[in-house]
């Protein structure tokens, strides 16, 4: 089982549409998927149909400690699960801070998961405890990016955070791609931004580029990945061939099963 991230303390990057979308595409060519919601605001719960007054949630089992299957709800998609984040999740970091070994509350949870090919954690726009959680639990990041130069400015800071936590709390740790988002090839600025990821970046950067399209905006509004919503879309085709990336990134780096492995 593979554990992969996806993070970026900016917020509005496409993180949540990344890992419903992976998720999705991975989970309708076979793979069995559970994508877990840690973000407060629990958009990838609402993307998939759910609720955030479901219980059990992803809540009780990083604050209460509750069994990690007991949260599991299954979804619209076949083969992909949803561990869905609840309104309670807004204090959950406030709550974790006196307790011991805080940071590898998602990491010990998810040691009783069996038969999943891949997990996707969508992570919240921030570098806090939930998100360190996160980073501690996996064993590679997605790292969406917005084709926009302010979107560039906080990339340094995210690697740091995780150079820091591969060499303090998890050596198994990489980055697997950084993906550009809501990208318009038309646009000077946005190949622009391209060229200065692949200057910094060369070995990370993806091949893929989600294009800004208004069917990947609505598909949350109906609960739906946009594989579901709009399978013939420019953005389902892309991030089909971005999940086919990511699977090669991982196989390539040793970090996907053979069960994974497209």
């Amino acid at each position: 089982m593979t554990v992969v991230a996806v993070a970026n303390q900016k917020g509005g990057v496409a993180k949540t549409a990344t890992a419903v979308s992976v998720g999705a595409v991975l989970a309708q060519e076979g793979k069995r998927v559970l994508l877990i919601d840690i973000d407060p605001q629990a958009n990838a719960t609402s993307a998939l149909g759910g609720s955030r007054a479901s219980e059990p949630s992803i809540y009780s089992v990083l604050v209460e400690e509750g069994p990690i299957i007991h949260a599991i709800t299954h979804t619209a998609v076949e083969r992909l699960d949803l561990i869905p984040s609840a309104e309670a999740m807004a204090g959950a970091e406030i709550e974790l801070v006196p307790v011991l070994a805080r940071e590898l509350r998602l990491r010990s949870a998810i040691t009783a998961l069996r038969g999943y090919d891949l997990v996707l954690i969508d992570c919240p726009p921030s570098l806090g405890l939930l998100t360190i959680n996160a980073l501690v639990a996996s064993d590679a990041v997605v790292v969406p990016v917005q084709s926009e130069y302010l979107a560039l400015e906080g990339l340094a800071q995210l690697t740091r955070t995780i150079d820091a936590v591969r060499s303090r709390l998890n050596p198994r740790l990489e980055i697997a791609a950084i993906l550009l988002t809501m990208h318009d090839s038309r646009n000077r600025l946005a190949s622009d931004v391209a060229d200065e990821l692949k200057r910094h970046f060369p070995q990370l950067l993806s091949a893929t580029r989600i294009p800004r399209t208004v069917r990947l905006a609505e598909a949350p509004s109906h609960g739906q990945p946009i594989t579901v919503y709009a399978p013939g879309s420019s953005a389902a085709a892309a991030y089909a061939d971005f999940a086919h990336e990511l699977l090669a990134r991982l196989a390539s780096r040793d970090l996907a099963p053979a069960q994974v492995a497209s």
